[in-house]
């Protein structure tokens, strides 16, 4: 059968579980309260520039990209002709 809670009711709880409840909820407020600060030393802050890209960053990215993709198709030739040379070596 339950027993049933009343004023009259009690329980027991260590010393050491106390201290870690209280522990527990001293990190947690202090936690919010960081967080807080963080939020309106944000607030405050001047906004980081719009970075600006040059024509000439533009291009220089431009042709690293198209030189990888060239040399990335020359790898993949080369791959094949390599998987055709096994796959004779296979089939034969």
């Amino acid at each position: 059968m339950a027993k049933e809670l009343n004023e009259d009711s009690g329980f027991k709880i260590s010393i050491k579980t106390l201290l870690g409840i209280g522990a527990g909820m001293a990190t947690v407020s202090s936690m919010w309260f960081m967080l807080q600060a963080d939020i309106a030393e944000a607030k405050v802050l001047p906004e980081a520039p719009s970075p600006e890209v040059t024509r000439m960053e533009f291009d220089m990215k431009d042709q690293m990209i198209r030189q990888t993709i060239i040399t990335t198709q020359e790898d993949v030739k080369e791959i094949k002709k390599s998987i055709e040379k096994i796959e004779d070596k296979l089939y034969e």
